[in-house]
């Protein structure tokens, strides 16, 4: 089968077709063939390794000394069920389905993944494209995964900083089905967009400074890893939360401080997806609460030029790769 493989860290062009082996289906597995697959900022910072110089080495250790262990990246699939294990009970042949693969593992740039039938996978709701679902099984379950953390609550009041990108789309939707008043920090490109997903007030960043406005709110949550610190610390109510998604080193280092020596509270943890979680998304889609949005839709030969766009930082939402075209 065709895959697309980092041969190495570094830029985009270190991607390479390459035709590696079909995997089977084990007893309680099924292959799905991959009709749609994302590229996320997580998908470029692994192919380029981008790590504080303090986690150098045990980085290199835990995901590969020159190349990345699993060469071939991509967390997230939606397709097409082509064969079964011998004890597969809940998925037949030709099922459409979309899920991720089993935690921490990769291989969705590639025409076939297999994947647990009790892992991160549920059918596609009908009148859904594949490329609809695509983004939710990692980016909808992490935005979903936070918000829970940070135990928000009807009536309460969060500003999202980023909600014009890929977790960001997610958590102004999920905050809003949750209850909450939405504030969304975005650039001024991305406004209306942000408005029509739902959030309450937008604010944009290259015109405005939010934490002037004297709005305090009980979660700040960050899910670009850009947003100003001691700003967000300042705008948090007394028992106010802090949500750091993109765990940039220095940011976590003082988010931990602040937590020791105040009240309020950081949440920084790597999102672990269950499958519950995604049967409660696709809920949420199929009732048209909760609606991905897609940027843009690039080829599987266009590979290397979708990675180059999601390193330039200023995606909306989610990037799509079409493996079956």
């Amino acid at each position: 089968m065709k895959a697309i493989v980092c041969t190495k860290y570094g830029p985009p062009e270190v991607l390479r077709f390459q035709e590696v082996d079909k995997p089977s289906p084990r007893d309680h597995e099924v292959l799905v063939k991959v009709h749609a697959t994302t590229v996320t900022a997580g998908d470029v910072r692994m192919r380029g390794f981008v790590v504080h110089l303090l986690f150098w080495i045990p980085s290199r250790f835990m995901l590969g000394w020159r190349k990345p262990k699993s060469s071939v990246l991509g967390v997230e699939f939606a397709g097409e069920v082509e064969s079964v294990g011998k004890g597969v009970t809940r998925f037949q042949l030709g099922d459409r389905v979309y899920g991720a693969p089993a935690w921490l593992q990769l291989g969705c740039y590639a025409e076939y993944v297999t994947v647990p039938e009790d892992g991160i996978i549920t059918q596609i709701p009908a009148g859904k494209t594949y490329q609809e679902v695509a983004s939710i099984p990692f980016m909808g379950i992490g935005a979903l995964y936070f918000l829970r953390k940070a135990n928000l609550k009807k009536g309460q009041k969060i500003l999202i900083y980023g909600a014009s990108g890929a977790v960001g789309t997610y958590a102004v939707q999920l905050a809003k089905y949750f209850g909450a008043e939405v504030t969304g920090v975005c650039s001024t490109a991305n406004l209306e967009m942000v408005k029509s997903i739902g959030a309450d007030k937008v604010v944009d960043y290259t015109q405005e400074d939010f934490s002037k406005f004297g709005e305090t709110y009980d979660i700040v949550f960050d899910t670009v890893g850009k947003s100003p610190f001691t700003k967000c610390i300042r705008s948090l109510k007394k028992d106010g939360v802090y949500i750091l998604a993109d765990q940039r080193f220095m940011q976590t280092i003082r988010g931990i401080w602040t937590s020791l020596t105040s009240r309020k509270k950081m949440i920084t943890h790597t999102a672990v997806a269950k499958d519950s979680d995604l049967e409660f998304l696709n809920e949420l889609l199929e009732s048209g609460a909760v609606r991905p949005v897609i940027d843009r839709v690039y080829p599987f030969d266009e590979m290397v030029e979708a990675h180059r766009y999601v390193d330039k930082g200023h995606k909306k939402g989610n990037v799509i790769i079409n493996v079956v075209s």
